[in-house]
């Protein structure tokens, strides 16, 4: 009946609505297809799991959620920038080592001058680390190219970590993410580039999604709006960095053109965050980028919460401001920092993470969607966020196949 069950779990669902993680105690998984065929006490199984599958694993009672999606990684870069966190902790602000040619500035060049198996390499040895900290789907931005052969190398390693690793991937162009020494005076200029770039990578089959940088050291609204209107003539789902640094009103923009998310987010006011609930949009929330550059202000919790916009959670890897490959930490960083309860941290973790990409067969662990499940050494799902600097993934299912972890 089932290609293969698992046994003796605690599971936490985290379906929508339910209380306590929504935890299903003593249950069983079936699997059928890649999908979940059966989830529930295992005494509702039609019958001894041994009759119904001829792979049946014992779980030992452990905690079984869905997988972790990282929805907001800059994957595949070359080079780092630990330089700069030293110039931090000398008094340079983030602002300052960008307009000096540093921060992201720095990775294109790395980029840039590195090939393609050498990025491939690189993003493989990072999505291992994800991996092992129970992350099964991932989403991998673009934008330190700045220019179409870039581009097009870091969309085409993002590609084959899905093909080749078998690794569930949302390849976003993120060509408007800053301008390029070559286009230092012509902004505008750039964003001309930027949607021709848009037009040839998607005609090639690279991009699922597009975002840019709306901010006061990047792109202005106008220049944002041009990158999604040719977004839109092309049928792509758009999402934006948003009031990480200032409120420009990114937001509310995204809002108007209907984006899957709104990220960062520290900056946004009340306003915004009513055009983003009346959108139906996901605020993506990156501890790890808070906490790296020392910010002070949180972005509006309660405000999210009395307006009803999803919470997802990512880890923002990349090499400038947030070089973490835990997502584990985060969820501990969201809820120290930003005082999300445990329960939401996984969520965003989880069910917010798919809906911020657009996912709708995966985040829950629910008859019909897609086998990706991670079992935890702990004995509630809280205990994922309580501690750090510990992993306890005993390993994942991933489209039904059972990877145990590596922590070699």
């Amino acid at each position: 009946m089932f290609d293969s069950l698992w046994k003796n779990l605690t599971a936490a669902t985290m379906s929508a609505g339910n209380a306590d993680f929504g935890i299903i105690n003593n249950a069983a998984i079936g699997i059928k297809d890649r999908k979940i065929a059966f989830i529930g006490s295992i005494d509702a199984l039609p019958g001894a799991p041994e009759k119904l599958s001829e792979y049946v694993y014992d779980g030992e009672g452990r905690t079984a959620t869905p997988g972790f999606i990282d929805c907001h990684t800059h994957l595949v870069y070359a080079g780092d920038r630990a330089a700069e966190f030293e110039q931090r902790l000398l008094g340079a602000s983030y602002e300052d080592i960008a307009r000096a040619g540093g921060g992201i500035a720095a990775t294109v060049r790395a980029t840039r001058a590195a090939p393609e198996d050498k990025l491939f390499r690189l993003a493989v040895d990072r999505l291992r680390a994800l991996f092992f900290e129970g992350v099964t789907a991932i989403e991998i931005k673009s934008g330190y190219g700045l220019d179409l052969e870039t581009e097009r190398k870091i969309l085409t390693v993002a590609t084959r970590l899905r093909d080749e690793a078998d690794f569930r991937v949302q390849r976003t162009f993120l060509g408007a993410h800053a301008l390029p020494p070559e286009f230092k005076d012509n902004a505008d200029g750039f964003i001309t580039l930027v949607c021709e770039m848009m037009k040839t990578l998607a005609a090639e089959g690279l991009i699922d999604a597009v975002d840019a940088f709306c901010e006061n050291i990047a792109f202005t609204l106008p220049q944002t709006q041009r990158v999604f209107d040719a977004a839109k003539e092309l049928g792509l789902p758009v999402k934006l960095h948003a009031e990480q640094l200032t409120n420009m009103g990114g937001a509310k923009l995204a809002a108007a053109n209907k984006a899957l998310s709104a990220d960062h987010l520290e900056y946004i006011d009340e306003d915004g965050v009513k055009a983003m609930a009346q959108a139906g949009m996901t605020a993506v929330l990156l501890p790890g980028a808070f906490y790296y550059l020392r910010e002070k202000t949180l972005p509006p919790i309660d405000l999210f919460r009395r307006h009803k916009v999803p919470m997802a959670l990512a880890t923002d890897h990349n090499p400038g401001t947030s070089p973490t490959l835990s997502p584990l930490l985060m969820l501990n960083m969201a809820c120290t920092l930003f005082r999300l309860t445990p329960e939401e941290a996984m969520a965003g973790m989880t069910r917010n993470a798919a809906r911020a990409l657009g996912w709708m067969d995966c985040g829950v662990l629910e008859k019909g969607k897609n086998a990706d499940i991670v079992l935890w050494d702990v004995p509630h799902p809280r205990n994922l966020c309580y501690g750090f600097g510990h992993n306890p993934c005993y390993g994942a299912v991933m489209g039904g196949d059972w990877h145990p972890a590596d922590h070699e």
